[in-house]
């Protein structure tokens, strides 16, 4: 997999999990609405921003840095209620980034 394949500002679409996945959107594409969404972005030049909730559920923000090793997407320490730090891409493309929760294990 290719950095390219999974840049961008990625939106954690909750409707559309499976038990073993979770399912990201590109940010601006129309949703319904929910409270807190997870979203993160993975910039060209290495870094990343992320945002969930963190305590007494007010929202939480946190830049660190990212990396691919195979087939998963590595992140720095982060929000609390962010994003895993270990995404292992099942599929990346345009319109869904789905990753198999529990990390690349």
């Amino acid at each position: 997999m290719e950095r390219d394949q999974v840049s961008g500002r990625w939106v954690h679409v909750h409707e559309e999990d499976t038990d073993d996945q979770m399912v990201f959107r590109p940010a601006g594409t129309p949703l319904p609405p929910a409270r807190g969404r997870m979203a993160f972005e993975l910039r060209p030049d290495g870094t990343f921003a992320e945002s969930g909730l963190g305590a007494a559920d007010a929202p939480e923000e946190a830049t660190g840095t990212w990396a691919v090793d195979g087939d998963t997407v590595r992140l720095s320490a982060g929000a609390a209620q962010g994003v895993p730090r270990e995404l292992r891409v099942v599929t990346a493309d345009a319109e869904r980034l789905v990753v198999r929760r529990g990390g690349a294990g």
